[in-house]
């Protein structure tokens, strides 16, 4: 099982069975999130910029409550996710650059 999105890059981003079964073990209270991971990947709110090439898709789930889904663009027509986490705490990311941003 593969699922595959199309980044704002318009770069298909992948999400194979062995990422998502490494993110729910991590990250249990992600166990069903899966298609909000790869919405967020399709239709962010903003995408900052990660510390080792990858970048950070972030959507509001509920109110101050954000998930972020960590993926690279490898190449002009691929990539994948790493990892997909919830957080509130905002103010890390808004120390990152930001690379997109959706206009309000």
């Amino acid at each position: 099982m593969t699922e595959i999105v199309r980044s704002k890059n318009n770069i298909p981003i992948r999400l194979t069975e062995e990422r998502w079964i490494h993110i729910t073990e991590e990250h249990s209270e992600m166990a069903g999130y899966f298609f909000d991971v790869l919405e967020t990947i399709e239709n962010p709110v903003i995408i900052f910029e990660g510390k080792h090439d990858e970048k950070i898709a972030v959507k509001e789930i509920e109110k101050g409550k954000f998930l972020l889904v960590f993926y690279k663009e490898i190449q002009r027509d691929d990539g994948f996710i790493i990892t997909a986490f919830f957080t509130r705490q905002k103010k890390q990311l808004e120390k990152r650059k930001i690379l997109w941003s959706q206009q309000k």
